[in-house]
């Protein structure tokens, strides 16, 4: 396993224990905004995660479709990433 991957594997085992944590601070009735920082804190710690994998993605399949000359192949890259942050706008 590369040192990426488990970063990242690290990364959203963490979260996934913050997620846990969040929901028995719900479960214990505490603080809102306790529990909003901490929520805030996951959100954060996600788009760190999607953005390592953007990465990834850029210097791995966007740059072997772009190698390989295939032009339907390149097509295929570009409207992913399209699609993608369309999503992210809404």
């Amino acid at each position: 396993m590369t040192k990426g991957k488990q970063d990242k594997l690290t990364r959203l085992k963490r979260i996934a224990g913050q997620v846990r944590g969040v929901a028995q601070m719900v479960a214990d009735d505490r603080y809102c905004i306790e529990v909003l920082h901490q929520v805030q804190a996951i959100k954060a710690a996600l788009a760190k995660v999607e953005s390592a994998i953007l990465k990834d993605h850029a210097a791995c399949c966007v740059s072997e479709a772009i190698a390989s000359g295939d032009a339907d192949q390149q097509r295929d890259k570009f409207s992913e990433l399209i699609d993608l942050f369309e999503k992210v706008r809404r």
